[in-house]
């Protein structure tokens, strides 16, 4: 609740009431000077969005610790003592976008390591994906006088060699081709080839998408930043999610006991859940990464993980039986085959939103 001072004026702002409290009886507005400084702005918005009280907090902890009481709670009608579904979403998918979109984008820093056997020394030497340069550009250093030519020579070889390794040339560590070598080979293909070797347009879509992937970025390139789009279009592909998994629900559920904005409110603090996980599970991670890599950070960070997708996936099954007031086997065949549904149709979703937005990270 504010703390700001009353107004000297006894007359409301809005409706100009005689208003001799904090509150004004007739319209509600607060009665408090009109100008403000921005960290008020900044501090009411918070406390208008959270109703930043102990409310907020025991939502939080009912949130994440007891898997359906909440929903529980605001059917029964126990509303002012939480935060309500659509504001609570909102609250929390606003902090999980803005804080992994606070991050960078990191990027794979390919290389080659050659060993210096007189002095036992290595020397790192970044391939040419990796400093995007062009060979071009390191003889431009031997013009200038910055490299003699014999060093010249030596180094477009090796850059030559290991470009030709982070292009799957001289490996077998290939990302999946689907038998197509180039967009270009595809696009011929779909134009002359006969009909029984042409894709549909779904499936040109997704190859000709795949394929420009594969010719701009090295293997190791592709599974970084291909890891980064499916972690940060979760939360946008949540949202789009919710009605089709209140839908589920509704499908699978009495129509006549339950409505359909019974399992909408549900999915409303079950993907709350699911996003303040995915925020606590990405923060964590982040935290982590401070600490140098040694076998037992690598433990604790492999442990932290394991325990938040367990409780991810397993939140669900107390969840849907406690609301729904099923029986055990009842509820865990429902719950069984609504999570396995929506799971296979939302990372359906998530790898294809990965990959049309591949090429905007940097």
């Amino acid at each position: 609740m504010s703390k700001d001072k009353l107004r000297i004026d006894k007359n409301c702002l809005n409706c100009d009431h005689v208003v001799e409290e904090l509150y004004c009886p007739n319209c509600g507005q607060e009665n408090t000077p009109s100008r403000q400084t921005f960290h008020h702005l900044f501090i009411h918005f918070f406390e208008d969005l959270t109703h930043y009280d102990n409310s907020f907090w025991r939502t939080i902890v009912y949130l994440f610790f007891k898997p359906a009481a909440l929903t529980k709670a605001y059917m029964d009608g126990k509303r002012m003592s939480f935060l309500a579904p659509v504001r609570l979403y909102i609250f929390i998918s606003f902090v999980t976008f803005l804080t992994i979109s606070l991050f960078p984008t990191e990027t794979v820093n390919t290389k080659v390591i050659l060993k210096d056997t007189k002095n036992n020394k290595e020397l790192i030497i970044p391939t040419i994906d990796s400093l995007h340069i062009e060979e071009k550009s390191v003889n431009g250093l031997t013009k200038v006088g910055i490299l003699s030519q014999k060093n010249n020579d030596t180094i477009i070889k090796i850059l030559q060699q290991t470009t030709e390794i982070d292009h799957g040339k001289s490996n077998n560590k290939e990302v999946a081709d689907f038998g197509y070598k180039s967009v270009t080979e595809l696009d011929s293909i779909q134009k002359h080839g006969d009909n029984e070797i042409k894709v549909s347009k779904t499936e040109y879509w997704f190859l000709k998408k795949w394929l420009a992937v594969k010719e701009e970025n090295s293997n190791e390139q592709i599974v970084e930043k291909f890891m980064y789009a499916f972690t940060s279009n979760i939360p946008k592909v949540l949202f789009l999610y919710m009605p089709f998994f209140a839908l589920t629900l509704w499908l699978f559920h009495d129509k006549k006991k339950w409505y359909y904005f019974d399992h909408g409110i549900f999915t409303l603090h079950y993907f709350s859940f699911l996003l303040l996980l995915i925020l606590t599970l990405f923060l964590t991670e982040k935290v982590m990464l401070l600490f140098a890599t040694t076998p037992v950070t690598d433990w604790i960070r492999f442990s932290i993980k394991s325990v938040g997708i367990f409780w991810m996936i397993y939140y669900f099954f107390p969840a849907h039986r406690r609301y729904y007031q099923h029986d055990f086997l009842t509820s865990l065949y429902k719950s069984s085959l609504i999570i396995l549904i929506n799971l296979v149709v939302l990372f359906i979703l998530v790898v294809l939103f990965a990959l049309y937005t591949f090429n905007e990270i940097h």
